[in-house]
């Protein structure tokens, strides 16, 4: 994972397509409800634009389908960019094509240029030769910086590299660096708390993870699961019955390995899953046949927070419960705190645990926040990233 980065290479009057991640949440009236990404990919920027490099971005926004729709446009990020680089962002008509060539070959050193949504073609997501290339022509340098989307084999992210020499932003690099360290050189005590609703979109992380870390702490639904795999009767709780045999492999495999797994041994029931349901905690020997479990009850957060007051290394990826309704966030909330004041390096991966940490205030207070959701998990799993893999390795 040791790949060259941007601070590495001669910039200076290039011009440099960069890969960032544009995806933004945007309200019914096109707003921005949430600028972290923009603002993620504004280090590399500015070094590019104290470089004298000349900038053309590149990025995708929401699921246009390979076809034009403007409710998908780039333009509200053309504009929000202007007012945090406080330069004027010119927003290309299209990302390839004569007069996108011809905007990219008038920039001045320092000027920035984004591409429209480059998933109104269709050639995108197909990762197709032609448009790569249309793409790459653009440029003489290639940077991906878009660490949420390097687990996809697509033109702007691993097509253009066969063009052009492509090296790693300073957000794709800290991700890289932040996670390939923990996972290969960890500090220890190294613990995992794995969270979210299902076993079956993480089996290849929690097996991976077992192969690196001291102890493992398994929270919110597919907790049931594991507990279910253990003979307790779990109710109406959501589980996977399909994979309850599997659990049991995973339970046998900690065992083998060594590796502390942490279940719960309290949940917080209701009957309904409803923000407002009457609830109360119980231990997981006594969940009644019309409840559900939907968050860990007190005692277990104490425990795992026990466990994460002497880690050296932590990494987090899901909630401990339906943090999204206040009364079942508590778990997730103690978990949080835990790791927020571990002295250890703390990394959140990604997705729902991102919305957890910021939530409950103490974003600011986590090592590092992966800005991939499904990049980060493909990432603990093992798995080579097209996105990653295609950047030049350093000499």
């Amino acid at each position: 994972m040791d790949k060259k980065s941007i601070s590495e290479v001669e910039v200076r009057g290039k011009r440099v397509l960069i890969r960032v991640d544009f995806n933004v949440p945007l309200d019914k009236q096109g707003a921005i409800t949430d600028d972290t990404r923009i603002r993620a990919a504004l280090p590399t920027i500015e070094y590019l634009i104290q470089e004298g490099a000349r900038i053309i971005l590149a990025s995708h926004l929401g699921r246009p389908k390979g076809q034009v729709n403007l409710s998908y446009s780039l333009a509200p990020v053309a504009k929000h960019l202007s007012e945090l680089l406080a330069q004027n962002v010119v927003l290309a008509k299209d990302c390839v094509g004569d007069p996108v060539i011809e905007a990219a070959h008038t920039l001045q050193d320092g000027q920035v240029l984004l591409l429209e949504n480059v998933r109104f073609h269709a050639e995108e997501e197909k990762n197709d030769p032609t448009f790569a290339r249309d793409l790459a022509s653009l440029a003489e340098l290639y940077v991906n910086d878009a660490f949420g989307t390097a687990h996809r084999a697509h033109a702007s992210t691993e097509g253009v590299t066969h063009y052009l020499p492509a090296v790693a932003g300073f957000l794709m690099q800290k991700e890289v660096e932040f996670m390939g360290n923990a996972l290969e050189r960890p500090e220890r005590p190294f613990v995992a708390i794995i969270g979210g609703a299902k076993v079956s979109d993480k089996i290849g992380v929690i097996e991976n993870l077992l192969e690196k870390v001291d102890i493992l702490i398994i929270g919110g639904g597919m907790a049931n699961t594991f507990l279910k795999a253990q003979g307790f009767k779990m109710g109406k709780s959501l589980l996977e019955e399909e994979k309850v045999e599997l659990a049991k492999q995973l339970i046998e495999k900690a065992k083998e390995k060594g590796v502390t797994l942490e279940l719960p041994i309290d949940v917080v029931v209701a009957r309904a899953f409803e923000a407002n349901a009457p609830h109360r905690t119980v231990s997981v020997s006594e969940i009644q046949d019309d409840e559900m479990a939907l968050d860990i009850g007190s005692a277990s957060a104490e425990r795992f927070a026990e466990r994460l007051a002497t880690a050296k290394t932590v990494i987090w990826n899901g909630p401990m419960g339906v943090f999204e309704m206040d009364a079942f966030a508590k778990g997730t909330e103690r978990v949080a705190q835990a790791v927020a004041i571990c002295k250890g390096t703390t990394i959140v991966g990604g997705g729902d645990s991102v919305a957890a940490v910021e939530k409950m205030g103490v974003a600011d207070q986590m090592t590092h926040i992966s800005t991939g959701g499904g990049a980060s998990l493909e990432f603990l799993e093992g798995k080579v990233l097209p996105g990653v893999a295609a950047l030049q390795d350093k000499a």
